[in-house]
């Protein structure tokens, strides 16, 4: 099996898409000639052409806009906005007729749309350049909210988006868009969509993440174990709709939980698991389900960035004082 980066593994299953199905186009700013602002896209309009790799101004309304329009007749567009950061002045566009219009017209107009974003902060990028407001897109019903971890669950969870029904926000989380290679296998594969992973199994405490957080996340389970630490890290892999099997199985197993994100603190992803927690485990759990994340602040430009995200030393911390309880 080849090993890929993850801006590789997207593009591999944007090129497989695209090859198998006609209805499927990509447009956006610099996604032709340039390849995207990372590269993702890199090649495909000298395979597939001009009219199935569109560049388009920079106007992010506009974009979804025209995206809307090739639902509706019938194609499968991917837009892409090119930092997550950019995204909210489309965010009428998104919000009031991507999510809803499978629903307000009774089914009649789908929008099997990916809009893919890339999000976060660690690579030392400029104002909204490197936000991550997953929340956004979760508290929207007809969104799903996919973010990827691997290169290997990138190409598959990147499939499984374009073949869904419903509209998908894909959040490509970039700090670890090239940090590292993974074997992708040559067969196209893909990951169901609401199905987290159990990616390490552990007995004495849960660490759930997603995105570039989960190196970290795996980082500090490497240095609870050299303590004698077990612990079980949960890939949530889909945002929205959430694995409440899988979350609620192994707070259960556990019964103490630490959640990592990169988002704001407040009413991020991690609240809304806390609060399903309490609802359907809440007497099996040994401690209360702890939290470590970035803050209620914009992300810091890059001098002062990593202080802004949990690093391995946080969240074995937050880990320790949990188990402490």
């Amino acid at each position: 099996m080849p090993e890929l980066t993850m801006v590789e593994a997207l593009n591999l299953a944007l090129k497989e898409k695209l090859a198998e199905d006609d209805r499927v186009v990509i447009l956006g700013q610099d996604v032709g000639v340039d390849g995207g602002i990372f590269r993702v896209t890199l090649g495909l309009i000298e395979e597939f052409g001009p009219e199935r790799v569109i560049d388009t101004p920079l106007a992010e309304a506009g974009i979804i806009g025209m995206a809307i329009g090739m639902c509706m007749n019938g194609l499968i567009p991917l837009p892409e906005m090119q930092f997550s950061g950019f995204s909210y002045t489309a965010f009428h566009q998104i919000e009031n007729h991507v999510a809803r219009y499978r629903w307000r017209t009774r089914g009649r107009f789908p929008m099997p749309m990916v809009i893919r974003m890339p999000y976060g902060a660690g690579v030392r990028a400029f104002e909204l350049h490197s936000e991550s407001r997953e929340a956004y897109w979760a508290h929207t019903p007809g969104l799903k909210v996919v973010i990827p971890s691997t290169p290997r669950k990138a190409r598959a969870l990147l499939r499984a988006a374009i073949e869904d029904p419903d509209p998908v926000v894909f959040y490509e989380p970039k700090a670890i868009y090239r940090a590292f290679r993974e074997e992708v296998p040559e067969e196209p594969e893909t990951l169901p969509i609401g199905k987290a992973e159990v990616v390490r199994e552990g007995s004495d405490i849960t660490l759930m993440a997603y995105g570039a957080m989960m190196p970290r996340t795996l980082q500090a389970a490497d240095m609870l174990a050299e303590e004698g630490v077990s612990a079980e890290v949960i890939d949530l892999m889909t945002v929205s709709p959430m694995d409440d099997e899988t979350i609620t199985a192994s707070a259960k197993k556990t019964g103490r939980v630490v959640v990592v994100h990169e988002a704001c603190r407040s009413f991020g992803p991690a609240a809304e698991i806390i609060a399903r927690l309490n609802d359907k485990v809440f007497f099996h759990l040994e401690a209360p389900v702890a939290r470590v994340t970035g803050y209620d602040m914009p992300p810091p430009f890059f001098a002062r960035e990593q202080l802004f995200l949990p690093t391995p030393q946080r969240i074995a911390d937050e880990a320790r004082a949990t188990l402490a309880l």
